[in-house]
């Protein structure tokens, strides 16, 4: 979209309340994203494509309809986990010019507010480059997070990365590293039960905003893992192309989780690696608009 001015988002509203219909009234982000681009048959190259900060412009765009629809409260209110129909929103299917009018009501609600200076700060998606995104795509911890991770070096990267892994359950994580290693960084051992563990492979990419892991590089890691581990995981501080991610899920071969920016984000968070918790309180306007 040459501008945004256009909202161009505003077209995703009818398919987020479509796909989660079908994904039962609820889904997961990446889950509405998928359905979304399986409804509509998406092309790669849209789904590839990146903002300056190195984020999906279609998931942030998605992300941005599903914000409206939360205010227009057509969709649950939470802002991590689960996206949600409300009982309004199961029964709403929304033609673009009614998505249209839902965006023009809600940019008005947002001007009257900075006007009245009823709240600190609206971020304005109406700006192309406007890289901030609602929920989950992006938020000020995500993107200072990910700004220090792309600073580290290769090996500080993957030290922080077996860290993660420990933290997140793993077991004897080690960094292997180094120019023979076959496109493997490093193993670890996950314990699913007493009975049960697996070995797990990972590689990680500490790679720039907007440089996508491609096809190629998840079939060359897979190729590297056979026989080694029963378990493969790629990291990333950028993302995965459309077609690496159905590389890593092809059928028959042995299947390599994907963590991307986003992903890796929210796993440092649950964790609380290399994070201080603070809270911040914004005000909820679609709450007082009905005492208008």
């Amino acid at each position: 979209m040459a501008k945004k001015s256009n909202a161009e988002f505003v077209k995703w509203f009818g398919p987020v309340l479509d796909a989660l219909r079908d994904l039962g009234d609820s889904g997961r982000p990446r889950e509405v994203y998928s359905r979304i681009a399986k409804n509509l048959a998406i092309p790669d190259e849209v789904l590839d494509e990146t903002l300056k900060s190195g984020a999906s412009r279609f998931q942030n765009q998605v992300a941005w309809a599903r914000q409206y629809l939360v205010w227009e409260g057509l969709v649950d209110s939470s802002k991590r986990g689960t996206w949600t129909l409300t009982e309004q929103g199961r029964a709403t299917h929304l033609t673009e010019i009614e998505a249209r009018q839902i965006f023009l009501k809600w940019v008005a609600i947002h001007a009257e507010a900075r006007k009245g200076q009823q709240v600190q700060e609206v971020v304005d998606p109406l700006q192309e480059d406007e890289d901030a995104a609602p929920g989950q795509v992006a938020t000020d911890e995500a993107v200072d997070l990910l700004s220090t991770l792309r600073s580290l070096s290769p090996s500080g990267f993957e030290k922080v990365c077996r860290e993660l892994l420990r933290e997140s359950g793993f077991e004897k994580v080690e960094v292997t590293g180094g120019t023979a290693d076959g496109g493997i960084d490093g193993h670890g051992v996950l314990e699913i039960n007493p009975f049960v563990s697996f070995k797990v492979l990972f590689q990680c990419k500490r790679y720039a905003k907007g440089n996508l892991v491609s096809r190629a590089q998840v079939g060359d890691f897979r190729n590297a893992m056979i026989g080694r581990a029963e378990k493969g995981i790629i990291i990333t501080t950028s993302g995965f192309s459309a077609a690496a991610v159905q590389e890593a899920n092809r059928e028959g071969a042995p299947q390599v989780e994907l963590v991307d920016s986003e992903k890796l984000v929210e796993m440092f968070e649950r964790v609380e690696l290399g994070l201080k918790k603070r809270t911040v309180f914004d005000v909820d306007l679609a709450y007082f608009e009905k005492y208008r």
